[in-house]
């Protein structure tokens, strides 16, 4: 069985006194907001899989991209559907794992998420002048600003009814990442009816939840 299909056994140290159920996110942002660079250390945080949103493309839209060719929204829709079964399978299989997808449109969002409320939408918001000035920075890895500007354009940023963690990508990876985590151990603790507020929340819950 390959890796990433691995069901999910163990929490990682550090979370396994707060975050006692599996944890299913799908990061979203325009580009240039860190969102592989954050959904990887975001997963090795929760000791679960990780997938890149853009390698579900089908073989059509890959070859469209290659041309450069703008993907249409009737391009999209395959591949969306095709996001959407990952996470179904994550869920069936009772599996955690974190997603990437720009999901820049809320009607994109309906389809990867909708109304699976055992999914986080994760948001890294940052203004377009700190992305761009990062991407400028990397110079191997530098967005023209027409293009950041079409990114800005097409974003429908979250809204309360979607219950996004809202993160400001201003700090660095690892820190951002903490927030997540902190988000998402708040949550867990509303939803068990107790705060998550300190290491000691729920240790014996947690500890049945690990397997050798």
């Amino acid at each position: 069985m390959p890796p990433d299909r691995q069901p999910q056994r163990m929490w990682s140290p550090a979370l396994s006194t707060t975050i006692v159920k599996p944890v299913i996110a799908v990061v979203m942002g325009v580009s240039g907001s860190g969102k592989t660079t954050v959904s990887v250390l975001l997963s090795a945080a929760l000791g679960c899989q990780f997938q890149e949103g853009d390698d579900l493309h089908p073989a059509a839209n890959v070859e469209k991209m290659h041309s450069g060719m703008p993907l249409t929204d009737a391009d999209r829709l395959p591949w969306l559907r095709k996001i959407g079964e990952e996470i179904d399978g994550w869920r069936a299989r009772g599996e955690s794992g974190v997603l990437t997808c720009s999901a820049l449109k809320r009607a994109y969002r309906d389809i990867i998420i909708g109304d699976r409320s055992d999914v986080t939408l994760v948001y890294l918001k940052g203004s377009h002048d700190l992305i761009h000035r990062r991407m400028a920075a990397r110079h191997e890895h530098f967005m023209p600003v027409a293009l950041l500007d079409s990114q800005f354009a097409t974003l429908q940023e979250p809204t309360p009814d979607e219950h996004p963690l809202t993160v400001d990508v201003g700090g660095r990876p690892a820190e951002i990442v903490a927030e997540i985590v902190r988000q998402l151990e708040e949550r867990q603790g509303r939803a068990c009816g107790h705060k998550s507020t300190s290491g000691a929340v729920a240790t014996s819950d947690a500890s049945k939840g690990e397997r050798p």
